[in-house]
């Protein structure tokens, strides 16, 4: 797949940068992508580059300011921040709202620019919190892990711009390749896990038709390390579906053992999964979990397991449902791709 300078400036606002990415573009994976990315950044973008893109953030707890600019870049960048400040602000209140704008204001009156972190799943304390500790900071100091923020922001912003590309892909890969490959990682995708699954009668679900058009299954997950910019290699991953007496499982109460187990795998070099589930052509509406066993990839980060809990309704039985996890050693996000 193509990337243009338009599409990298999404991500990253220095124009130094997506000029050079797209000039080593295109990339066979996403892992290549970051890899080529974060070269450029510390490498070929200068001092003048870094705070081009540091002024394309908003600040922490305000949502991007409108612009008569048409640029799709602008656009789409200010989407990706709505969505990447969407903890913070459903953690806010009025005096913490308030709060964070004054040490905003302080930090920029002493740096000279916003204060730049990779707000993806943090709380507005949390982020207050890493903005006191980091202002006492020397502004060298700062200087370098601004940037280093701003590679986690754009290493995120890169997986979503690979999940956009594969919505309109024919091949339907979740990690763009190259055409000599696509052929062969189709083979292995579909059929490289088939004992990861169970009877059809074990848990309710539609039985495969005999020449179904799919190629893959309806569910899929791959898990991406971002705080190493690589595939998270690995990791076990359940899939299970609600069989509770209640239609669902209701907020704050114990499940009660309502899960029904679907299928496991383990994530290749690439991160991607292997089939949990059949390949079938309607995939039955209902409440899913998939588990990842991030305690034993990262033994010293906080989550001992990371569990995503989605729907899928009746009027969904034919749409595939790709849901990735975004996994560094203190935070994670998802996203439902394609």
């Amino acid at each position: 797949m193509e990337y243009g300078e338009e599409e990298f400036l999404a991500c990253c606002g220095s124009t130094r940068f997506a000029h050079e990415l797209a000039k080593v573009s295109p990339f066979s994976s996403l892992q290549e992508a970051i890899a080529a990315a974060r070269d450029v950044w510390f490498n070929k973008v200068d001092v003048n580059g870094w705070l081009q893109a540091f002024s394309a953030h908003p600040q922490i707890g305000h949502s991007p300011s409108p612009s008569s600019s048409s640029s799709s870049a602008h656009s789409t960048s200010a989407q990706w921040s709505k969505g990447e400040q969407s903890t913070a602000l459903a953690t806010a209140t009025s005096s913490s709202l308030q709060e964070l704008y004054e040490w905003n204001a302080r930090y920029r009156e002493k740096f000279g620019f916003v204060f730049l972190i990779c707000a993806s799943g943090r709380s507005t304390d949390e982020i207050l919190d890493e903005l006191k500790k980091r202002y006492p900071n020397r502004p060298i100091i700062e200087f370098e892990i601004a940037a280093e923020e701003q590679m986690k922001i754009t290493e995120l912003r890169l997986a979503k711009l690979f999940s956009t590309k594969a919505k309109v892909s024919s091949t339907g890969d979740q990690f763009p390749e190259t055409a000599s490959k696509k052929a062969e990682d189709r083979v292995s995708i579909i059929g490289g896990h088939l004992t990861a699954t169970v009877s059809d009668a074990s848990v309710g679900k539609t039985s495969a038709s005999p020449n179904p058009t799919r190629t893959r299954p309806p569910i899929t997950t791959h898990v991406l390390d971002v705080s190493r910019g690589s595939p998270g290699a690995g990791i076990e991953v359940h899939l299970e579906i609600w069989k509770g007496p209640q239609p669902r499982p209701l907020f704050g109460k114990a499940d009660t053992g309502g899960w029904a187990f679907l299928g496991s795998s383990i994530t290749n070099n690439d991160g991607r999964s292997g089939q949990l589930m059949s390949i079938v052509d309607a995939v039955n509406p209902g409440i899913y979990r998939i588990s990842f066993n991030t305690g034993k990839y990262c033994p010293s980060g906080f989550f001992p397991y990371v569990s995503i809990v989605f729907e899928i309704k009746k009027s969904q039985e034919q749409e595939h449902f790709h849901v990735p996890l975004l996994l560094s050693p203190f935070s994670f996000s998802t996203y439902r791709g394609s």
